[in-house]
Order: structure tokens, then sequence, then C-alpha cells
């Protein structure tokens, strides 16, 4: 049985550490993605890292990317910048593929 069990605890600390990397790609990816939206909005500086730290606690009211999406595309729409979900999404699969390139690296 200790063969099954190293297997097992083999792959409950693999399970783990992938989440610890979704979670670190997901939080990296949310901030660049409220950095981006803060350079549309016209903010710089301190006032765009304040508003991409709620763009990162956004994603903590709901399961999934639609809470995120949706705070995103409000503050625009507010603004007056017309960009559409579907642009807002791919901009999000973007950083999220560079957020997972970084992590890989070490960066």
């Amino acid at each position: 049985m200790t063969t099954f069990d190293d297997r097992k605890d083999s792959f409950e600390r693999k399970f783990a550490h992938d989440e610890e990397l979704r979670f670190k790609a997901m939080a990296r990816r949310n901030k660049r993605l409220g950095l981006w939206v803060a350079g549309l909005l016209g903010q710089s500086g301190e006032e765009a890292e304040a508003y991409a730290k709620t763009v990162v606690l956004a994603d903590f009211k709901a399961a999934g990317d639609e809470d995120v999406l949706e705070k995103v595309h409000a503050d625009l729409e507010a603004a007056g910048k017309g960009t559409s979900p579907a642009e807002i999404r791919r901009k999000m699969d973007e950083l999220l593929a560079t957020a997972i390139e970084d992590i890989q690296a070490g960066r």
C-alpha cells in the first residue's frame, strides 16, 4: 500500500502546486488587465496601480472571469470608452498567456 499512498500524495502535491500557479497567473493577469484599462481611462502611476488592485479584488466576488470582465467593461462604459466585452476577453486571454510564460520563466 505504500506505493499507492506515495502516488496519491504525489498527485495531491502536484494538484496543490498547479492550483497555486493558476492563482498566481490569474492574479498577475488581472493586475495587468487593470493597468491596461487604467491606461485607457487616462490613469497612470499610483492611480493606475490603485485601479489595478480593484480589478484583482473584483475576481474574488465569484468564481470565473465574469466578475472581472463585468467590472472592467462597466468602468470603461462609464468613462465613455467603447470597448466590447469580446475585445476585453481577448486582452484577458493575451495577458493570461503572458502571465503563464512569465511564471514558467521564473519572472
